[in-house]
């Protein structure tokens, strides 16, 4: 007499839950998933987006521009005087340095050239610190705004200066007095030292302490 046979134990029925569970765990990448608290303090890893960035640049490039007009009334404040005396030769009135040798004009230059650099330097850090990422918009928002704040800087600081009409001004004082010359900017190239200080210290700053870029594939895990 043989023993009955029973029936094999049904095979283990899957729920359909279960299975999509399995596939979304099998599909989904490995190391994907959301951010971790505070990784992201405001625009998050990609950076706060095109349009903000052209936004931001905007308003730092009106700032950095409008700044210009300190820089013009300290150029006019600290630049040194050209001395000039007048004379008078047959009813007419000739004009001339009082002191040929000396070095004021070149000073008018080094100054705007040392003060244009602080700003640019200034104004470097202070984008730094306020924005603490790079991009290109930064950038060219520093260098134009920096440009534009040196042409007001120095239109302000020549209109604040002593009047252009030298000969009007020796009749003024009289002959041989001494007075000075209209403030004005004679290496044109002064212009572009408050672009130059800024553009090289924002990208050093950057460099040196701007977050870095996460790597979009991580690690490659080892094959065992």
């Amino acid at each position: 007499m043989t023993a009955p046979l029973t029936p094999p134990p049904p095979p283990h029925e899957q729920s359909p839950h279960s299975s999509h569970e399995a596939w979304h765990a099998v599909s989904e990448p490995v190391g994907i998933g959301p951010a971790p608290h505070g990784a992201t303090a405001v625009y998050g890893t990609d950076g706060p987006g095109m349009k903000t960035e052209v936004r931001e640049a905007a308003l730092i490039t009106v700032g950095v521009a409008l700044a210009g007009a300190l820089l013009g009334v300290l150029w006019w404040w600290l630049a040194p005087h050209v001395p000039l005396v007048g004379d008078r030769v047959d009813n007419n009135w000739v004009v001339y340095l009082k002191d040929t040798e000396g070095e004021q004009a070149i000073g008018v230059d080094g100054t705007f050239t040392l003060l244009a650099a602080g700003f640019g330097v200034l104004s470097a850090l202070v984008v730094f610190l306020v924005r603490k990422r790079g991009g290109v918009p930064l950038v060219v928002a520093l260098c134009v705004g920096g440009l534009l704040g040196s042409l007001l800087a120095w239109r302000l600081g020549v209109w604040l200066g002593p009047q252009h009409n030298v000969i009007a001004h020796a009749r003024a004082v009289g002959k041989g007095v001494t007075f000075s010359a209209p403030l004005k900017l004679g290496a044109k190239g002064a212009l572009l030292a408050w672009s130059v200080a800024a553009l090289v210290v924002h990208l050093g700053l950057t460099a040196l302490f701007a977050p870095r870029d996460p790597d979009p594939y991580g690690a490659a895990a080892p094959q065992a």
